[in-house]
Order: structure tokens, then sequence, then C-alpha cells
């Protein structure tokens, strides 16, 4: 199957590569797993995003379109600073996704190869039709992700190999800063391994956006994990579970990988 793979560019998304998985029966899930639970889907073919979207692509749709993001108009996005305890973050009026953690930490200038965050489920869904792409569904997330595997990541069942591949907090909690990795917040994209399909970041740096619901309507879900998450909070780092948050929430955490249309 790796061999089918390959990589591919397209001029509207500037700098974005895609693999294409070719259509097929695929395992997703877990054995036991309350909302995904072990089964084997079909899909079409797809074309997926090498890396998530980066803050120079959402700059270029920010210049084209003028769109004001939900951060931007609400000024409630929610950003996390050193010192807070696990699960907790801050509302910020000042954090946009020029501004991921508020203005007094700086802005992208420097990071314009970072994945672009604080951004909302509504802001992506613009950015989408603008570039024309859109987000992947859960399957053909976790089937990229997985990359041929049926193990909880893609090189098994060791949790211990995620530094490898991730850029997640490694820190025993969030009440000091971490940079054990190199990265305080996000990496630029591709700064860890890819998975063996040639993915890079799938289970760290930020989350990402997929479409689907399990559940309530107001709720978007994302995947794979973020640059905050450790072993002891938001341990989603991995190609089985699925997060939520509000359509209208905007974390310094989040941001997404698209999918060719």
């Amino acid at each position: 199957m790796i061999l089918a793979l390959y990589i591919s560019c397209i001029l509207s998304v500037p700098d974005t590569s895609f693999v294409r998985v070719p259509a097929g029966e695929y395992w997703v899930g877990q054995k036991g797993h309350a909302v995904n639970p072990a089964r084997k889907v079909r899909l079409s073919t797809y074309e997926i995003g090498v890396t998530e979207v980066t803050n120079r692509q959402f700059a270029a749709f920010i210049k084209a379109t003028g769109y004001q993001t939900d951060a931007e108009r609400r000024h409630d996005a929610l950003v996390f600073e050193p010192g807070l305890r696990e699960f907790r973050w801050k509302e910020d009026s000042t954090a946009t996704w020029r501004y991921p953690n508020g203005i007094r930490n700086g802005g992208i200038e420097q990071k314009m190869d970072h994945p672009v965050t604080t951004i909302s489920y509504r802001d992506i869904h613009a950015y989408c039709e603008w570039a024309g792409v859109r987000l992947p569904s859960f399957d053909e997330w976790e089937v990229a992700s997985r990359a041929g595997a049926r193990t909880t990541f893609f090189w098994g069942e060791d949790a211990k190999r995620i530094g490898t591949y991730a850029n997640i907090w490694h820190g025993r909690d969030h009440l000091q800063s971490d940079t054990s990795d190199g990265f305080m917040y996000t990496a630029p994209v591709g700064s860890f391994p890819p998975n063996p399909w040639g993915l890079y970041d799938v289970y760290g740096n930020v989350f990402e956006f997929c479409e689907g619901h399990l559940g309530k309507a107001d709720v978007a879900h994302a995947r794979g994990g973020s640059w905050w998450c450790s072993a002891h909070a938001c341990n989603f780092f991995n190609s089985v579970d699925i997060g939520r948050v509000s359509v209208y929430a905007s974390f310094s955490n989040l941001g997404c990988r698209v999918v060719k249309k």
C-alpha cells in the first residue's frame, strides 16, 4: 500500500503537499472504546495534507479575503501560560491567530511555518472554502494517522515513544514551563519524524479539527494531540481518541490538517 501512495502539490494552497490514500477497506477504532469501537470501514480515494495548515497559509487567506476570525470578533480566545493547573485555560481578549497566546507573549512574525491556532470550527471552514479543500472525516484522519497499523500508535503500543514523533508537554504538570523537547508552545510543522506514510505531527503540535459529530450539533471534534497535552492531561495523542470542543471556541492548541476536494 505504501508504494501506492504519492505526494503532490496544488497551487491554491501554497507550500501544501498531500499524500494520496487509495480507496479500500481499513481498520479503525479500538476494541472496547466507548465512542470509537473497532470496525472496518470502506473509504474512497482521498489526498490529505502532509502537514498541518500553517500561519503562512492562513495569512494568505486573510490577506485575500479580509476575513475576521471568531476570536477577533468575540475576544474570547482561551490561552495557556505556565502556572495554570491541569486542564485550566485563561480567556484572553487580545489572543487571536496573530497572537495565539495573547499580545504580551508575542506574535507569529517568526513563526509563519508553525501551525495556525486560535481559530474556530467556523474559521477553518471559511479557510477551506477559499483554499478549495475540506476537513478530513474521523475515519479519513484516523486511517492516515495509522499508516496501515491497527495499534494505538502507528508504531505500536509503546506510549513512551510519543516524544520521538510529537510535540507534546513533557513536564510533570503545567505549573512550570517545559521546553525539554525544544518547544514551549507550537513547533514548526515537520520538526519531528513523520509516520510511515509521510504525515508529520499526527499526534502532536496541535489538535486537528475533523468533520463529523458524536452527538450535539454545536460541538466540533478534533483528533491527534497538542503541545499542551501530557500523560497527565488531555492525553489524546494517539490514533483512537476523539476530542470535543464548542464550534465557537478558539484555543491556542487547536488547528487543522486538510484534504483535497
